[in-house]
């Protein structure tokens, strides 16, 4: 098995490409090593020390450091983890992969709620997704979207930029009723 690696527009996480799928459908983010219970690969990769966030994506993981730890000394642990994980014949989720959010927003914006949906699934998903990220959609109130960066975008020193001049002009742009984007954390 070959493990490619790619660097992200965050310094702190890594892009890891075992080759194969990684999730059959939708993404699963684990900020902590808590929130990683139900995923074995989770798991195996908390498990090195210096490790402090994992992100899936279809075919891709990434994994956030903390800022004490080099790259140098647990990548090696990292790849190898991945590689055990896929080689044992474990699942990579346990139960279900995907956690349900209901959006917030009131039932006459339902219009707009479904044009910035897809907005964000056709232009906006697949362009993070490549900086090894996701972006998920937590509801539209009074002309405000309310917006989640995960992965390798949770945290990236250019996130804030590529919310407010990204992705709040490509709505605002298409979406009139869109006036600003801010992030929420979880």
């Amino acid at each position: 098995m070959f493990i490619q690696t790619e660097t992200t527009p965050n310094p702190a996480t890594l892009k890891f490409l075992p080759g194969q799928a990684v999730l059959e459908a939708g993404t699963a983010d684990f900020p902590t090593a808590d929130s990683g219970q139900k995923s074995p690969l989770a798991r195996r990769l908390f498990a090195i020390s210096g490790v402090s966030g994992v992100f899936f994506g279809h075919d891709f993981v990434t994994v956030t450091k903390d800022d004490a730890t080099d790259w140098d000394h647990i990548k090696p642990a990292i790849l190898g983890g991945i590689m055990e994980h896929f080689q044992s014949g474990e699942p990579v989720m346990e139960g279900d992969a995907q956690t349900a959010h209901a959006a917030n927003h009131d039932e006459a914006d339902s219009a707009i709620v479904g044009q910035i949906t897809e907005l964000l699934d056709t232009r906006v998903r697949p362009a993070v997704a490549q900086d090894g990220g996701d972006i998920t959609f937590h509801g539209f109130e009074r002309g405000v979207v309310y917006l989640q960066m995960k992965g390798a975008c949770a945290g990236c020193p250019s996130s804030t930029m590529t919310l407010k001049m990204g992705i709040e002009n490509l709505l605002r742009h298409y979406i009139p009723e869109v006036l600003e984007v801010r992030p929420v954390g979880l």
